[in-house]
């Protein structure tokens, strides 16, 4: 989708006391929505001497020493590098490092707010894997944890991978694993919802980009009956001869029953719907639908099915919309994710500790579950502790921790 053009308010009264072209997002925006700030104080030269010179030397050499110091002595192990390309960001598309930096100053605000965890936002001016690889690498030793964010597909699968085998810290990819985490929690509840279990339920997934691919590989890891994928040019099939490696590997896990051609022909019969693509759906595609059907639309802000559509089929219906219920809203899961990988000092996000994040975000949910209410509230206190333990108890479980 374009993005709409908005021309900034000038720095005039005029603008600032209401005038009618006046945009309240760059009066948020102006000089950042984030700052630096110190956690010691320093008022006088004792303070002085102790932050800085001479009384930081002594830290310095025991970090030297021993290097694993560097956890409880610097911001190290409880700080994250959100990293972006700027080629793939929000709905906007391939707008690069600069334009990406207000979305990622807002991704770094999100960690400090719903899950205590600070975050640096690095946009970086290169595209090549191991050019971005290698940077990254580079910095590491400077945080806890790399969130990849809005960084283009297949290129983002390898980076990851990449940088996972090189680094013994945590390196996510929120648009991956964020939404594919949150998905199954929203799609834990509604099977629970019905009386059906993952294992009763067959999928569809329109988009196998970075999102689409993530949640097929986790409904899988979860038991789903069984999950088949749509790209552009219909169902990923293991006959198709046009697909890259990362889809390849897509046809491999998924689509046990063998499905071929359009999307519309797979959805007849399915239990699941789940949109990460954009584009619409048609409604005789929605109707063909079993009975009780649950529709997951969450392209932004046009759902690849209307709600009103939906509910006309679907027994539950998510969005990533704010003003719809069931938002299946990233902001769920990379906060409490991060904070307990951090707490343990994991060095790897497993698999497991996925599940379990996904898990523990659907049990928030609880005794108040119902059709339009099978996914907490971003603002729901309880989510991020309940997911960091939850990951944390899974790390040591699986021996990534390191305490």
């Amino acid at each position: 989708m374009a993005a709409e053009i908005v021309n900034p308010p000038s720095d005039t009264n005029e603008s600032d006391s209401g005038d009618e072209f006046f945009d309240p997002a760059f009066a948020l925006h102006r000089g950042g929505k984030m700052a630096i700030q110190a956690t010691v104080p320093v008022r006088d030269k004792d303070d002085l001497s102790l932050a800085y010179t001479p009384g930081v030397a002594k830290v310095c050499s025991a970090i030297a020493e021993q290097p694993e110091l560097v956890h409880d002595y610097t911001w190290k192990s409880q700080v994250v590098a959100v990293v972006t390309d700027g080629s793939a960001v929000l709905g906007l598309g391939d707008i690069g490092p600069e334009a990406s930096l207000p979305v990622m100053e807002g991704k770094a605000i999100l960690f400090k707010q719903f899950g205590g965890v600070d975050a640096v936002p690095i946009a970086l001016d290169c595209r090549g894997v191991d050019e971005i690889v290698e940077t990254v690498a580079r910095l590491a030793p400077s945080f806890g944890g790399v969130n990849l964010e809005d960084i283009a597909a297949p290129r983002c699968f390898e980076i990851e991978r990449k940088l996972q085998e090189r680094l013994d810290i945590p390196v996510f990819h929120d648009d991956q694993h964020g939404t594919a985490v949150v998905t199954l929690a929203a799609l834990r509840n509604a099977a629970k919802l019905s009386g059906r279990g993952l294992s009763e339920l067959r999928a569809v997934i329109s988009g196998a980009g970075a999102a689409g691919a993530a949640i097929a590989k986790i409904l899988v890891s979860a038991g789903i009956g069984d999950v088949a994928v749509s790209d552009r040019k219909g169902i990923v099939s293991a006959d198709r001869e046009d697909l890259n490696s990362a889809k390849r590997e897509l046809a491999s896990l998924t689509n046990k029953a063998g499905l071929t051609g359009s999307l519309e022909s797979a959805l007849a019969g399915a239990d699941v719907f789940i949109g990460v693509s954009g584009g619409t759906v048609p409604e005789q595609a929605v109707a063909s639908m079993a009975p009780g059907a649950f529709v997951f639309a969450m392209a932004n802000p046009n759902p690849e099915i209307h709600p009103d559509v939906a509910h006309k089929y679907a027994a539950v219906v998510a969005t990533g919309r704010s003003d719809f219920p069931n938002q299946i809203n990233n902001v769920l899961a990379f906060p409490g994710i991060f904070a307990g990988a951090l707490q343990v000092r994991a060095s790897r996000i497993t698999e497991g500790m996925k599940l379990a994040a996904a898990e523990a975000l659907a049990e928030v949910v609880g005794d108040d579950l119902r059709a339009d209410h099978v996914i907490p509230s971003p603002f729901d206190d309880r989510v991020a502790p309940a997911v960091a333990a939850a990951v944390a108890a899974a790390a040591r479980a699986e021996g990534v921790s390191r305490r």
